[in-house]
């Protein structure tokens, strides 16, 4: 088998094809769509009605991004720090990633708004470069973090974003997320409707996307790397309707990278899903078997990242990188903001 090289993900994209602004309506970015032959479609967003047929499972990520991103100051001297939260340990203690590092050692304070949040570091965990701190308030953390906290946009993206709703997709719910599952972006609900109305099964499950979306891939043989811990949910109803597809030869189709971690993390050999809850770290790179996936809807993604090399494991390496050479060339919008690809396998 292949020993796979971080260079293998590599590619080359202009700086001016990274979206910074989301077209306007979600559904009209483009859609390049992967046929099982291996043919090319290219398609505006809304007309992935034409792909999805009745009886199939569309499966969406219903995690809402929370306002992660906060700017405060040490306590002792007021200088600058700040604090992304990517997973919660307990009510008050977070994982958090912090700016500049160096700052955020053990015991060290630091406050947010007029005090109205104060934090300390508990620990420093070297590995990850992360800090595990406490917070301390007054009342209801969500609602302090609602007041203090920005919604964390990805630093690719340089311009203000005008409306925030539009780093969530429409049919976010469950708060918990450091960034948004951006495949979903480019749902409406009018959109959904259609779906729906051609007897597509809308279902959701939860993946709160935490630092494995940030952490980048730092060792060249990507068998060494390790994925970062995200909390996940699919409920029983869920499972059992993915499950009653399958048996009558219908396709299950997940939209976005996050989605597809859930259903594959809570399969077993067979392809049977099971109601679940807990932590995920699966790492899906080429050479993985897809136990429950026929179709995955997602965006164009970052080189050299573990959510490229999932979808090279799903379409193909070689299907993927000629794809994305494309793209390049036909001047697709690539990243958070972009346009969309949907990748059939049956």
């Amino acid at each position: 088998m292949r020993k796979w090289k971080l260079s293998d993900f590599h590619y080359d994209l202009p700086d001016d094809l990274i979206a910074q602004k989301p077209v306007e309506p979600r559904d009209s970015s483009r859609l390049m769509v992967i046929l099982p032959d291996g043919s090319l479609e290219h398609r505006i967003f809304r007309d992935i009605v034409e792909y999805l047929n009745e009886g199939d499972c569309l499966v969406l990520n219903n995690s809402k991004v929370i306002p992660a991103r906060l700017i405060g100051q040490r306590e002792d001297t007021g200088s600058f720090i700040e604090f992304l939260l990517v997973k919660r340990l307990d009510i008050d203690t977070w994982e958090v990633m912090t700016r500049p590092g160096k700052k955020a050692r053990k015991g060290r304070k630091f406050v947010f708004g007029n005090g109205e949040l104060k934090a300390e570091v508990l620990h420093v965990n070297q590995e990850e470069g992360t800090r595990i701190v406490r917070f301390y308030y007054e009342g209801v953390f969500e609602e302090v973090l609602e007041r203090l906290g920005k919604i964390p946009l990805p630093p690719y993206i340089k311009e203000e974003l005008d409306d925030l709703s539009r780093y969530q997709t429409v049919y976010s719910k469950v708060p918990g997320s450091a960034a948004a599952p951006t495949a979903g972006l480019h749902f409406t609900e009018e959109l959904l409707s259609r779906i729906s109305k051609k007897g597509v099964e809308i279902l959701y499950v939860t993946l709160h996307v935490g630092l494995g979306t940030f952490k980048p891939v730092k060792v060249e043989n990507v068998e060494e790397h390790r994925m970062h811990e995200e909390y996940y949910e699919i409920s029983q109803d869920v499972a059992d309707r993915i499950n009653r597809a399958k048996d009558l030869g219908k396709r299950v189709i997940a939209v976005g990278t996050t989605s597809c971690r859930v259903l594959e993390s809570c399969s077993d050999e067979t392809g049977r899903v099971k109601a679940k809850k807990g932590w995920t770290d699966i790492f899906i790179y080429p050479g993985y078997n897809f136990k429950v996936l026929d179709g995955l809807v997602t965006n164009f993604h970052l080189p050299d990242t573990t959510l490229m090399m999932l979808v090279c494991a799903f379409g193909g390496y070689e299907r993927i990188m000629n794809a994305y050479k494309i793209a390049v060339d036909m001047r697709y919008r690539f990243f958070s903001f972009g346009d969309a690809m949907l990748i059939l396998r049956r």
